[in-house]
């Protein structure tokens, strides 16, 4: 629906602003608050916090997630591998034609 495609939009907007921060030296390159995403509940409530970013901006990029945040348990799978060789468990193309 609308609303879901306005959040898509909204996020994307976001992300491009804080690789704009990233660009203009604004936060650093190797420790921002895009490239250490997602901010997951272990990290968020550690007694150390040594990031460059406050862990408001981490855990709420955007005004709404302050009521409609999801926490994923994980920051990563594998990290840079596992975002980039995605493996799908779903049945083959075929079997849905």
């Amino acid at each position: 629906d609308m609303h879901e495609l306005d959040r898509l939009c909204n996020a994307l907007i976001s992300i491009r602003e804080e690789i704009r921060q990233i660009e203009d030296g604004v936060q650093p390159k190797e420790d921002n608050v895009l490239k250490n995403a997602p901010h997951v509940t272990t990290i968020m409530t550690a007694s150390d916090w040594n990031k460059p970013y406050t862990r408001e901006l981490a855990a709420y990029p955007l005004p709404y997630l302050r009521e409609h945040k999801f926490w994923p348990s994980v920051p990563r799978v594998d990290n840079e591998f596992g975002d980039k060789h995605l493996i799908c468990s779903c049945p083959p193309l075929d079997t849905y034609f």
